[in-house]
Order: structure tokens, then C-alpha cells, then sequence
């Protein structure tokens, strides 16, 4: 098998609090192949934006790590780049001008002046902004923003492309569109995608692989599905393919049966550990 492209091994994240040590993560093991679209999907509290965090550099896990081609990841670099919810655009900035703050960051001694201005222009045809160019994040629509926002993650080059929830503020007909635009540009750039997503069908229909998340605290692994569908896919054909129909029936059974019975089970054996603490207690008063 392949050598991985990217490694978490043994991840524990543990958070201080006034009330002592909060688990957030424990045992996440994950290996990612170059150019594979992983979707990170779970109940809200479990980790997901840890995971993404400590892979984009932002956090330092309490246990294990992250590996990325041999190194060691353990703070920010240009070959993982960050796209949020929130475009996170300059506002007193124009669309180009948003995206050159960041190739002039990664690229200044790389790529002479021309260079630089050819490649802000294609990326942002990659994700058609290039009319729009001269434009400030207030003049053009939130799809549009979120465009350019992709635009100049990619125009860092990574390797690694971190994605948190990056279509959840828009409306359904501009999400769909912009899965798209994300489907055809992953195909051709074959960068390695890491998303955080909240939608079922979202998860199916872009990803190659589907992690699945256990609730937290101590929060891990649950299940790790791929997902054998060709590509280039089309959202109205897949409607009625078999096997999207069982891929998504697989991941609305894990998070809303599987979850449940856990949480169910793990509430029984608390109270039943209280009770018989509680118990214990009784016994010892009684025979003071």
C-alpha cells in the first residue's frame, strides 16, 4: 500500500478548565492518500474543527500528532491552506487584491511581479471571479465571497486544502453550485481535500471517503466509510443510484441509531456507577 500523504496517529486533545482536564479527542487515528477527498461528519461537539485545527497547524494535540509527507505538522505553512464558513475577506480590499495578499505572502521570491499577476487571474477563473476582479467583498453576493475565498486558499498551491463547513451560510441553489465548481476543480488540481460538513448528502456526493465521528467528550473515530461512486459525478443522476441511496442511509444510520444507542448505553452504566457509588456511601455512613 501506498505510503500515506497525511497521518494522524494516537491524537488525544485535552482542554484545561476550571473543573480539571476536558477530553476533546482520544485515539483519532486517520490516514489519507494524495488527492482524496475526506469528509469529517458528526454531532456537533465532536471534534471535527479539532481535527481540522491540529492539521492546519493550529493546534497541538496533548498526545500523538499529525504527519504530513514525512514532517511533522506543528504549526501553520502555505501547503495546508484554511477555507471557513465565514470568506474571512478583507473588506477594504477588492476581490484581486484579497487574493494577491496571498500570493505575495507564499510567493514574493518565487514568482516575479507578471507571474504572480497571471496566477491571481487564474484562480480566480477557476472559480469564475475573474469579472468581478475589481469588485470589494461588500459589493458582490455571499456565494460570490465565498468564491474568492476558495480562489485564494488555492492560490497558496496546497497540498492540503482544509475546508470548515465552507458552503453552511448559503442558500441551497448556491451551495449546489459551488459543490460543483469544488468537484471539478479537486478533479483537476488533485489536491487532498479534508471538509467539515454537517449535511448527509453534501458528505455522499463529494467525498471519496466519509469519517464519521463519535460524540464527544473523548471523541473518535466511529466508523471510516468510502465511498465507490465514479467520477465526474452528477447530483441528478446519483438521485436515484443505488448505491448513494445506501451510502447515505449508512451515514444517517451511524449518526442518528448507531450514536443513540451509544449514548444510551454509556448514560445506563454512569447511573448505574453513581448508584452504586451513592450505595457505598449509605454503607459507610451506616457503619460509622
Amino acid at each position: 500500500m501506498a505510503k500515506s500523504h497525511l497521518e494522524l496517529t494516537g491524537v488525544e486533545m485535552a482542554f484545561d478548565t476550571a473543573k480539571g482536564p476536558f477530553i476533546a479527542l482520544e485515539n483519532v487515528d486517520l490516514k489519507i492518500q494524495k488527492g482524496e477527498f475526506v469528509s469529517l461528519i458528526g454531532h456537533s461537539g465532536c471534534g471535527k474543527s479539532t481535527v481540522l485545527n491540529i492539521v492546519a497547524g493550529l493546534l497541538q494535540a496533548s498526545k500523538g500528532g499529525c504527519v504530513l509527507d514525512g514532517h511533522e505538522v506543528n504549526s501553520p505553512g502555505p501547503e495546508r491552506a484554511v477555507v471557513f464558513q465565514n470568506h474571512a475577506l478583507m473588506p477594504w480590499l477588492t476581490v484581486y487584491e484579497n487574493v494577491e495578499l496571498a500570493v505575495r505572502q507564499v510567493f514574493r521570491k518565487s514568482m516575479s511581479r507578471q507571474e504572480r499577476k497571471d496566477w491571481i487571474t487564474h484562480n480566480l477563473e477557476l472559480v469564475n471571479m475573474a469579472h468581478a476582479a475589481n469588485k470589494r467583498p461588500g459589493e458582490i453576493s455571499g456565494g460570490m465571497a465565498q468564491r474568492v475565498g476558495i480562489a485564494r486558499a488555492l492560490a497558496m498551491k496546497p497540498s492540503v486544502l482544509l475546508m470548515d463547513e465552507p458552503f453552511g451560510a448559503l442558500d441551497a441553489l448556491t451551495r449546489a453550485h459551488l459543490q460543483d465548481s469544488l468537484m471539478d476543480i479537486q478533479q483537476e488540481l488533485n489536491n487532498t481535500v479534508i471538509m467539515i460538513t454537517h449535511d448527509v448528502d453534501e458528505a455522499v456526493l463529494l467525498s471519496d471517503r466519509i469519517i464519521m465521528m463519535t460524540n464527544g467528550p473523548a471523541a473518535t473515530v466511529g466508523e471510516d466509510l468510502y465511498i465507490d461512486l465514479p467520477r465526474p459525478r452528477n447530483r441528478v443522476a446519483l438521485a436515484d443510484d443505488a448505491r448513494y441511496v445506501r451510502y447515505r442511509q449508512e451515514v444517517l444510520s451511524f449518526l442518528y441509531e448507531k450514536q443513540r444507542k451509544l449514548e444510551s448505553l454509556s448514560t445506563r452504566r454512569s447511573g448505574k456507577a453513581s448508584a452504586q457509588e451513592s450505595g457505598g456511601q449509605a454503607v459507610k455512613q451506616v457503619s460509622a
